[in-house]
């Protein structure tokens, strides 16, 4: 080893007073694979648990009408786990589709109005109009106008989805910096080279954080779509629809707790794949 190559590889030493980062390995390490054995970063989380079914069973005891006893929850998902499985399949199944339709087409006008002004100020009163308005009223009217299909379930969630996505990444194709963009402009890139090599991955963190929103938002707007749909056929919106009308209170939250462990996992693997592709942002270091 040549001496600049072990001057290199030797750490300065730290300061009085100032501790050394424990080992990667070690159960001290912030981001350890193995911290959540300590008892401090699990127990808060079983301690509230705790708290809240102590609270759901006296609730119950003291309501009977309005919540169910935690066991009779249990018991309806256990005995019944292929119809409320073949439902969330269901309810995925739109969720994802209506999701897909939402981005691209999200996608498509961010980078409509983010390279020309004039479709901005065209779009962008239309797109805040419809954010604002409530689409539970218009449900029924795409029922009526569509049939109790899957097209009315993925068109509203579609529109539930689209607005996140389409001022997130709007916000990230714009918010590169003009330094860098006067770069690209010397070497003579085209507006699809910067585009592409540029604004696009500068709009990824954006992008992400859309999704992180609107993939549990997905499954809220199939379910919306399903209870607006009365003839709808299948779904936990349509589960808990017909619970609701013959007084079922265990399998109306049997179909919730499931709607929110959906929820859970989508943010869960839509959080993973950005850790993935965003390793190089500032980001993925929290």
């Amino acid at each position: 080893m040549s001496v600049a190559t072990e001057r290199a590889t030797v750490r300065p030493p730290l300061p009085d007073g100032v501790p050394a980062e424990p080992s990667r390995f070690s159960l001290k390490h912030p981001k350890s694979r193995l911290a959540w054995i300590r008892p401090a970063v699990w127990l808060p989380l079983v301690v509230m648990l705790a708290l809240l079914a102590g609270l759901w069973q006296w609730g119950a005891a003291s309501m009977p009408y309005l919540l169910p006893p935690l066991q009779a929850i249990g018991d309806s998902l256990v005995g019944n786990i292929g119809y409320y499985l073949g439902n969330a399949l269901i309810t995925l199944g739109e969720a994802t589709a209506g999701l897909a339709i939402g981005f691209g087409a999200a996608f498509v006008v961010a980078v409509l109005i983010s390279e020309l002004p004039v479709a901005r100020r065209a779009i962008m009163p239309i797109a805040v109009v419809l954010n604002v308005t409530p689409l539970v009223a218009i449900a029924p009217a795409l029922v009526v106008a569509f049939g109790f299909g899957p097209l009315p379930k993925l068109i509203i969630t579609a529109l539930i989805c689209f607005f996140p996505i389409l001022i997130n990444t709007a916000v990230g194709l714009r918010s590169v910096p003009q330094q860098v963009m006067q770069v690209y402009k010397t070497m003579d890139a085209s507006r699809l080279e910067m585009l592409i090599h540029l604004r696009i991955p500068n709009a990824l963190p954006y992008i992400f954080a859309a999704l992180r929103i609107v993939f549990p938002l997905s499954i809220i707007g199939a379910v919306v779509a399903e209870l607006s749909a009365s003839g709808s056929t299948g779904g936990l919106g349509t589960a808990i629809s017909v619970a609701s009308s013959m007084n079922q209170l265990a399998v109306v939250y049997a179909a919730i707790f499931v709607l929110a462990v959906m929820g859970v996992l989508l943010l869960a693997f839509i959080t993973l794949i950005e850790r993935r592709v965003l390793h190089w942002h500032e980001s993925s270091t929290d």
